[in-house]
């Protein structure tokens, strides 16, 4: 009794905060959590006159039906390699360009390469792809300048071999900026008399990076870490907008994953709502254990972990 008591006194001295964050909890709520009754699906053959709850029940016989197709693996596939290559290629280079603009002396200098590199973030995918197809397509600017110089033209958009490299670069021009900002928020907090007292004992710059701000932003790298792995299976997040704004058919063999498979499958294909929701079962599970299991490696290596 005389815990509810206390919460309920410690609510009312922050109603306003609790206020405050009422509507992200709402949004949550409405569009997380109380659309996942839709998971049952998973194991439903759906039928539109009955609806979800009144549909038969088939067991695993969906996960079955997926596991049996050889596009579902080679989705899945893709999904880990595009993944793992977010996590070697894309990951380190927000660290990276967050310590390289805190080295930058002058205040106006470093807002306007926070600036320049941040902007790209707020351009949807839909306009990123129309630029990517207006320079790189059989027609694009690159193409018309290779056919003025003599050179066959390469059309990088349909050519499998360079698609992945597309995907890295592209999202890295993008995203690269937009993921510094956490870092820099981070280093930002840092006591400014400790680098005042390293410079006093002789540390360079770049010792005071080593052995100041790296140790201050490790808690941080390790936590963002954590959450990459955990969306391995969506492709390291933000895959399916991306992916599905330019690829092709000529590419579905390198760039199809989980994602788009499922919407293809659901609204192109005409597929079973009930494979689909499968499919996005099966996903969630793996992303779960991976964060699960990425936590617990972090807390062994003396790491705060996300829980």
């Amino acid at each position: 009794m005389g815990t509810k008591i206390s919460l309920v006194k410690q609510m009312n001295e922050y109603k306003y905060l609790y206020l405050l964050v009422l509507p992200l909890i709402v949004y949550y709520v409405v569009f997380d959590y109380a659309p996942m009754y839709g998971i049952i699906l998973a194991f439903k053959e759906f039928n539109f006159a009955k609806g979800i709850w009144q549909s038969p029940w088939v067991g695993f016989d969906n996960f079955k039906e997926i596991f049996a197709l050889d596009d579902f693996w080679v989705a899945f596939r893709n999904t880990l390699i595009i993944s793992i290559g977010r996590l070697v290629f894309e990951f380190p280079v927000p660290i990276v360009v967050a310590l390289l603009i805190n080295e930058v002396r002058r205040a106006r200098l470093k807002k306007f390469y926070q600036v320049v590199y941040t902007f790209p973030h707020f351009l949807s995918w839909v306009i990123v792809s129309g630029i990517m197809v207006n320079f790189l397509s059989t027609f694009g600017v690159v193409n018309q300048l290779l056919d003025l110089v003599g050179l066959h033209k390469i059309n990088l958009l349909v050519d499998p071999s360079y698609f992945r490299s597309l995907i890295y670069s592209s999202s890295l021009w993008k995203d690269m900026g937009w993921g510094t900002i956490i870092y820099l928020a981070t280093i930002a907090s840092i006591n400014p008399s400790l680098y005042e007292a390293a410079s006093i004992d002789g540390a360079n710059r770049y010792q005071q990076m080593l052995h100041i701000t790296w140790p201050a932003l490790k808690a941080t790298v390790v936590i963002l870490l954590i959450l990459q792995v955990g969306r391995t299976m969506s492709s390291g997040g933000g895959g399916f907008d991306q992916i599905f704004n330019l690829y092709n058919p000529a590419v579905y063999d390198k760039a199809d994953i989980l994602d788009t498979y499922i919407y293809r499958r659901t609204f192109a294909v005409g597929g079973s709502y009930g494979t689909s929701t499968a499919v996005g079962l099966f996903k969630s599970i793996i992303n779960f254990i991976l964060l699960a299991a990425t936590n617990r490696i972090a807390k062994r290596m003396g790491q705060d972990g996300i829980y």
